[in-house]
This record gives structure tokens, C-alpha cells and sequence, in this order.
């Protein structure tokens, strides 16, 4: 289970609010060092069974520039760490994971932008990286007029010396991407009549599009999270709800009704899957907020919101719920964990926590936390988890801090 916790803190963060989503915050582990991006584009690494716990702290754009930017992607392997920013350059750097040097830095606002308000919602977003044979991020950006939005997104494709290899843009959100040897895998979410694709499998090497998918369902939302499975791709299906794993050339292996419309107490309700994973031979997605046809605050809940839920070979094995709704989503072999943040309409700080799951046999630990669990990070027998403070605007209590908590995750539960 989930032993030896250990809380680090982070420094100064607003509280987020009841509704408030956005990522501000993003955690990885590689090789027992775990990194922790947040304000100002400032990375901390440590060692949790280390003393002094901390190796170094540095910032992923220039030192000397004082900007509101928060890292909110991270990766790492091979002695790498690339972090994605959200901020008014939207900066990709990548840096020795062993002492915080940075190799390499990168603006994405050359590609999607710069925001036409000082709002941070409207900052260029670097939404997810990916670090192997080739460095990949995903970064987006976008204008509103009323009730129109106008999206901007590139997926860029880098060399080890942080040259652009290619780029692959689009007039649509991206929301997360995953790669394996020689593909990238792009869920696009919020889609635009010119880019009508929910999923984009692109060459890691040429980033040539390789393969399209799509729901087609009406409206623009499309796709929510994307993970390889195998040779096939996994796929949370924001148009229909439904979770699904797709073969190389986009066919349809299986198809699992995840939380799709149902009448509740009169009220036709349903909630997004946010997020899928890997896990052993499992996939496993994540589910958020309840929505409904006619109202933007129902009453009633779908009896799936706030749940994780494996899927084997099609097969709908187990579910549980996980309390709040979960920013990320980490895994590592057939074990998953789910941070659980804000419940933001019943707005429960008893709910606040993190959930340790084995694809296999379900529920296997949970730890509460005070403020929000924002990002979570497993790898070997590391749990890291981002805590951000929270402050209900029906209470008027701050609710946590802005920490990083470490756990052990004991080798006999793997």
C-alpha cells in the first residue's frame, strides 16, 4: 500500500476556486527523483529517501523575466525532462533531469500566438510533452468573441539540440497526447469545421498524419484523452461518452459506454470521460463532472461521474469512485492513480485525496489530502502527488497548501 509519506512545500499559490480547473501545477518520478513544476515556471527536484531531499531548483524560462507562467506538463526519461508551460511564451524546455541544466527552450506563441488579454485562460498552453527518440508537445491558444471561440494548436516534433523537426498545426484544442516508437497520438477535444478529427496519429519522425478518427457526433466536442494499448490506441470519447480501442488504421475493436445521457430525477445528465490509460493489458478511464441537456447546474448526478473504470478485451471488469474530479492521471505498469480535486458543485473538502488502483483487482489504497491532489506522478515504488490550496466561495476557509507529498508504494501490493 501507500507508506512513508513525506510533505515538501512548494511555495506561495493562490487558493483555486470552487469552479477553478485550470492546471497550474504537474509532477513526474524518473529514477526515484521526483520533479514538481508550478509558479512562475519554477521545477523542483528531490529525492524522498534522501537527505537533504532536495537535488535542485531552477526555472524552465528565463531566471531573470518575472511572468505569471506555471508549468503544468512534465516528462522525463533517459536523463531528460522536458516541461511545458502555460504563460504568455507557452515555453517547452527540456533539462538534465539529473541537475536542472537547461539544454534547450522553445516559445510556442510563434506558432499559436500571443494572447489578446492578460488573462491566463488566454495564454498559449502547452497541454502535454513527451520525451523519447524525439521530444513531443502539444500546445494551444485561443480568442473569444462571446460565445465563439477561436482555437489555434500546433503539435511540434523536436531533435535532441531542441531544433524543430516539424509541426503539425490545427484550428482545434488539443487536450493530451501519447507516444510510442514511431507514432504520436493527438486528442483534439473542442474541433472546428476545419479540423474535424478528434484523434490525429501522427509519425513521430516526419509528423505526417497517419490516421483519423472521429466520433461524429454533433457539436465540437471530440475527444478527450488518447493512450497506445498494445498495437491499438485507446481512446475517451467526449462526443459519445464511450470509451474505445481503435486498431492502427482507426477500426473498431471495442466500445464501452462509459457515462452517455440518462434520464436521473427528471433531468437528462451525463459526464465526460476526462482520461484513459494504459495498464497491463487494461484500460482504464477516468470520468468528471456531471452536465445536463437544459441546465448548467443539475440536480441530479450521473451515477458514473467521478469514476474510474478498467476495461479488458472489451469487458467492463470493475469501478469505484473516486470522489472529485481528477485533473491527471498516472500509471505505471497494471498500477493507476487518481488524484481527487475539487467536487465543484457540492464542494466537499472530505473528498479531497488520492486513489491507488491495480488494473486487475480494483481499489487498492487512498490517501486524504487537504487541499486539492492537482497532479499526480508513479513510477517503480514512488507516488507523488501536487497539493493545491482551495477556497470554496461558500465557506470562506483556504483549504491545503501548495506541497508536494511523497508516498512509498509498498513492493508486495505491486
Amino acid at each position: 500500500m501507500l507508506t512513508d509519506e513525506r510533505r515538501r512545500p512548494l511555495g506561495d499559490l493562490d487558493p483555486a476556486e470552487s469552479r477553478h480547473n485550470w492546471a497550474r501545477s504537474a509532477a513526474t518520478v524518473a529514477d526515484g527523483t521526483v520533479v514538481a513544476g508550478g509558479v512562475g515556471g519554477r521545477l523542483t527536484a528531490e529525492r524522498p529517501d534522501a537527505t537533504p531531499a532536495e537535488r535542485w531548483s531552477t526555472t524552465a524560462a528565463d531566471p531573470s523575466a518575472i511572468v505569471d507562467s506555471y508549468v503544468v506538463s512534465l516528462a522525463a526519461r533517459d536523463g531528460t525532462l522536458v516541461a511545458g508551460e502555460r504563460g504568455p511564451d507557452g515555453h517547452v524546455a527540456a533539462l538534465s533531469a539529473a541537475t536542472g541544466d537547461r539544454r534547450w527552450r522553445y516559445a510556442t506563441a510563434a506558432d499559436v500566438g500571443t494572447a489578446t488579454t492578460e488573462s491566463l485562460t488566454f495564454q498559449p498552453y502547452v497541454v502535454d510533452v513527451a520525451v523519447g527518440g524525439r521530444t513531443v508537445a502539444a500546445a494551444r491558444r485561443y480568442d473569444r468573441d462571446g460565445e465563439s471561440r477561436d482555437w489555434s494548436s500546433v503539435v511540434l516534433g523536436f531533435d535532441p539540440d531542441g531544433d524543430v523537426r516539424w509541426r503539425y498545426p490545427a484550428r482545434a484544442a488539443p487536450l493530451a497526447l501519447d507516444a510510442r516508437h514511431s507514432r504520436v497520438a493527438v486528442a483534439y477535444n473542442r474541433c472546428t469545421d476545419a479540423h474535424a478529427h478528434g484523434l490525429v496519429v501522427l509519425d513521430a519522425d516526419t509528423g505526417a498524419p497517419v490516421m483519423n478518427w472521429d466520433p461524429g457526433t454533433e457539436g465540437d466536442r471530440r475527444v478527450g484523452d488518447v493512450a497506445f494499448l498494445g498495437d491499438g490506441v485507446a481512446v475517451a470519447s467526449h462526443g459519445d461518452k464511450h470509451g474505445y480501442l481503435l486498431d492502427a488504421d482507426g477500426g473498431e475493436r471495442w466500445r464501452v459506454d462509459l457515462a452517455s445521457e440518462r434520464r436521473v430525477g427528471g433531468e437528462t445528465v451525463y459526464a465526460y470521460p476526462t482520461h484513459v490509460r494504459a495498464a497491463g493489458d487494461a484500460a482504464v478511464f477516468v470520468t468528471g463532472n456531471t452536465y445536463a441537456e437544459s441546465t448548467r447546474d443539475p440536480d441530479a448526478r450521473h451515477p458514473r461521474e467521478h469514476t474510474i473504470a478498467a476495461v479488458d478485451d472489451g469487458d467492463l471488469t470493475w469501478t469505484h469512485p473516486v470522489g472529485g474530479f481528477a485533473r491527471d492521471v498516472a500509471a505505471d505498469g497494471s498500477l493507476v492513480a487518481v488524484p481527487s480535486a475539487q467536487h465543484f458543485r457540492e464542494r466537499r473538502a472530505d473528498t479531497h485525496a488520492v486513489h491507488l488502483f491495480d488494473a486487475d483487482r480494483g481499489h487498492l489504497d487512498s490517501r486524504s489530502i487537504p487541499g486539492i491532489a492537482a497532479a499526480v506522478a508513479l513510477d517503480g515504488d514512488t507516488l507523488a502527488v501536487v497539493e493545491e490550496p482551495v477556497e470554496y466561495h461558500d465557506e470562506g476557509v483556504t483549504h491545503g497548501a501548495f506541497r508536494l507529498h511523497t508516498w512509498r508504494v509498498d513492493a508486495d501490493e505491486r
